[in-house]
């Protein structure tokens, strides 16, 4: 059953910092409406099945990488890649994944717009150089070559630089390059066999954080307001509802 939220609402009379998650950071770029009435009114975007394949891929490629973390050594696919960088290897990493508090992860403050910024890591790894890289895993099954040049993979490199943005407010030095690991199920076997065979490839991308801390003051800005935005325009959720509200008012106008 759908339901107004009571909890984690922002309140603009509360001078304490207020937390928003990388993926509400999303939100407000898809669309401002949509995310004023989850943050500000309570009233979120209906909730979708998990995908529990793409977790269950995530968790083995976790694991995988964090054999190689202990050992301090480099995977066979950073190696035919030949990326400079090994799994990094600190005792907050599985907060930053959020495997000790759920949905928290790595958190800091943004003193500017009074906001605590979180964003749930995949991986971290680390170059010669000492510079943090950070590492996303996505799964997909596709016949095409992937890229990230898809209109809706935009969002993915928007993730990386989040997630670049918030490892250099905790003050560690990071590489401006971040990888996505493509994890592609093969569509072409003859046979099934009860089993998923995955073509593995990384994709690097070269992140440029600066537009967070802006964004962060016109979430707060917009927080602080009582005016509800105006859906944008390519927001299939307020489209949605502006015309189901039209249908059944022409409905109720014939009765």
């Amino acid at each position: 059953m759908y339901a107004k939220r009571s909890r984690n609402i922002f309140d603009p009379k509360s001078k304490e910092p207020f937390q928003i998650s990388r993926s509400k950071i999303e939100l407000y770029t898809n669309c401002p409406r949509c995310f004023y009435m989850d943050v500000r009114l309570g009233l979120s975007r209906p909730s979708t099945p998990p995908y529990t394949l793409n977790s269950a891929v995530d968790n083995l490629l976790k694991n995988e990488f964090d054999l190689l973390r202990k050992k301090g050594e480099k995977h066979e696919l950073v190696e035919k890649y030949a990326i400079d960088a090994i799994p990094f290897s600190h005792p907050d990493l599985p907060k930053w994944r959020g495997e000790v508090t759920a949905y928290v992860g790595a958190l800091v403050l943004d003193e500017k717009s009074n906001l605590m910024v979180n964003g749930l890591v995949d991986d971290v790894w680390q170059d010669s150089q000492g510079n943090l890289v950070m590492v996303d895993y996505k799964s997909t099954s596709t016949s095409k070559e992937i890229s990230l040049n898809d209109e809706w993979k935009q969002s993915y490199k928007r993730q990386i630089e989040v997630y670049q943005w918030i490892f250099h407010k905790l003050g560690f030095p990071v590489s401006k390059t971040g990888y996505f690991i493509f994890a592609n199920a093969r569509k072409n076997l003859p046979k099934f066999d009860g089993k998923l065979e995955f073509e593995m490839s990384i994709l690097p991308y070269e992140g440029n954080p600066d537009w967070v801390e802006l964004t962060l003051l016109e979430i707060r800005e917009l927080l602080n307001s009582d005016a509800i935005p105006a859906q944008a325009p390519e927001c299939e959720y307020c489209a949605y509802k502006q015309k189901s509200a039209q249908i059944v008012k022409s409905i109720k106008e014939k009765l």
